[in-house]
């Protein structure tokens, strides 16, 4: 997966110029204060120079995660398709992006953005790859001052609880879900921390009414225990720049993520969902399998399963599985 070419293009351009040296550092900056969940009264990105670091390094994962995300969502809700768009912790509009290429109907979008100079960022970024949605930049800490913003059709947070005292992560919560009007996304790195937070974001959810649309296939609770964690991968195209920022030879990377999306809607159905790589054989594959009745297992099917048998050949990494 890769940015949309608009997108893309756009960023190429505002990069320009910046020597390669100041943005790699920038870049491990911002990296180690995303890897560490420093929560130290300063934003990851609070100037220009960090914002551009988040274009060249981070973006293109963030998108990929974002948007397999708002796939499984739309798999699991098919006549979803949201004409407003409420997402906090916005950064320079990555869901926004992923939104828009998922539902062309998108019309009007509100993005709340702590960082002056990411909302800057995020409002050009659009204007210049001719974005077709009203967008609406909120200057706010999503943590305190939720009140300005209407309710809305889909309402996302991306990468971005980590920043959130855990104090504070339910009454968020309940907020984030007083404002939507349809269907809630969160999406967050995929490590151990990450997805417990997903799973507290996934309890509270289902103690409001919620229904679970992805990627769990049951409301009951996670089956799943450490040492091991529920997670996702997305491989993502690297561009030059990319590449160089990050100064790696790969042109590619493998982004790791978890992610809940629930809704006032039940799913239309729920399938199982694989939790991780597949493990195939001659004529027959392991399947780690999230199922409907809140177990999860591991399972094996071979040429004798038929029809069964080649689904689950062609599944991947984080796909439903029909029965």
């Amino acid at each position: 997966m890769e940015l949309p070419a608009p997108l893309r293009q756009t960023v190429d351009r505002l990069l320009e110029g910046t020597p390669l040296a100041v943005l790699q550092q920038a870049a491990r900056t911002l990296s180690e204060r995303y890897r560490a969940e420093l929560r130290d009264g300063r934003l990851h990105m609070a100037d220009d120079l960090a914002v551009k670091a988040y274009l060249a390094a981070r973006l293109p994962a963030t998108y990929a995660a974002v948007r397999a995300s708002l796939d499984a969502l739309a798999e699991a809700l098919p006549a979803f398709s949201p004409k407003t768009l409420l997402d906090i912790g916005a950064g320079p509009g990555t869901v926004l992006w992923a939104t828009a290429g998922m539902w062309p109907g998108l019309e009007r979008a509100t993005l709340v953005e702590a960082s002056a100079a990411v909302r800057k960022t995020g409002a050009w970024l659009a204007g210049e790859s001719g974005l077709n949605v009203e967008t609406d930049w909120i200057g706010a800490d999503a943590t305190l001052e939720l009140d300005g913003p209407a309710p809305a059709d889909l309402v996302t947070a991306a990468y971005m609880l980590d920043e959130i005292a855990p104090a504070s992560l339910p009454k968020l919560v309940d907020r984030l879900w007083a404002l939507t009007a349809d269907t809630l996304l969160i999406v967050e790195p995929g490590t151990p921390a990450g997805w417990q937070r997903i799973i507290e974001v996934r309890r509270r959810l289902i103690e409001t009414g919620a229904h679970v649309l992805a990627p769990c296939p049951h409301e009951q609770p996670c089956p799943i225990g450490p040492p091991d964690w529920c997670h996702f991968s997305r491989r993502v195209a690297r561009s030059r720049v990319h590449r160089l920022t990050k100064d790696a030879d790969v042109p590619w990377e493998d982004e790791k993520f978890v992610f809940v999306a629930a809704s006032r809607e039940p799913a239309a159905r729920h399938q199982a969902r694989v939790l991780a790589p597949p493990r195939p054989g001659s004529g027959k594959v392991a399947l780690k399998l999230c199922q409907p009745d809140g177990q999860a297992q591991e399972r094996l099917f071979t040429r004798r399963d038929g029809d069964a048998f080649k689904r689950a050949r062609r599944a991947d990494w984080g796909d439903s599985l029909p029965s």
